[in-house]
């Protein structure tokens, strides 16, 4: 998905007040859906739908059964489009009631952190596949070091993890010193459980951080800090050399 032209399909006025609208939807919405909630005419609601439908934002389904004239368009937000922390309140209580279930039975930290590994290793081959040079081209006004832009294995492992967690939403901020890399994670997108459920929540990132870079190699976990550390919640990254 281009983020450029989702943004710019996101900043008419209109167009964000239709996609909150689906974004809060439990069901696809017809364009007379739409309309009607927003008090507006489907005429003036259907090129925005189209505008976002032609950039990853929207899917959509077409029923002509039994209706005469114009096809029936229900849209709805798309599995890979953001949305907006606007995820159905069901979605929060299954995550919540499954993360409840899930610590009842006291798994121990590597186990959790196990099936996180799997989800990074698989993030960092998808990331691969797409580009696998992604992060490794230095920029002339880039520093060199691991969280660089200079062309190393350990550069691109950085990078590549860097850019996944910025998609997750831990809005990342990197930082070299003395041959170790720290990329703090600023915000926490799964705050509401990982308050809760820390052991639970925390490992499972620390595993996909674990299955990303093991996946990509070129650096190494040297410590992870958890929202019970606060101080703040990071990994140092090494390449192993001294």
């Amino acid at each position: 998905m281009d983020r450029l032209q989702v943004f710019k399909a996101l900043g008419d006025n209109t167009r964000y007040a239709v996609y909150l609208e689906l974004a809060r939807s439990t069901v696809p919405l017809s364009t007379s859906d739409v309309a009607e909630v927003l008090g507006l005419h489907p005429n003036t609601v259907r090129p925005h739908l189209e505008r976002m439908r032609d950039v990853g934002l929207l899917d959509v389904e077409i029923d002509s059964r039994g209706s005469v004239g114009r096809p029936q368009h229900r849209y709805w937000v798309a599995d890979d489009a953001p949305t907006l922390g606007l995820e159905p309140s069901s979605f929060r209580l299954l995550a919540t009631l499954l993360a409840g279930v899930a610590a009842a039975h006291q798994p121990n930290p590597d186990e959790v952190a196990g099936v996180g590994r799997q989800r990074g290793r698989l993030a960092a081959a998808e990331r691969e596949d797409e580009d696998p040079v992604a992060g490794a081209t230095r920029t002339p006004d880039s520093p060199t070091g691991p969280a660089g832009g200079s062309r190393t294995p350990a550069s691109a492992c950085v990078r590549g993890l860097v850019a996944e967690l910025a998609e997750l939403g831990f809005d990342p901020v990197t930082s070299d010193d003395a041959g170790t890399t720290t990329v703090a994670f600023t915000r926490c997108p799964f705050i509401e459980l990982a308050t809760v459920f820390p052991d639970l929540v925390c490992h499972l990132h620390r595993g996909i951080v674990e299955g990303f870079v093991a996946q990509v190699g070129g650096v190494q976990v040297a410590h992870f800090a958890t929202i019970a550390d606060r101080d703040p919640c990071r990994v140092d990254l090494t390449t192993g050399l001294t």
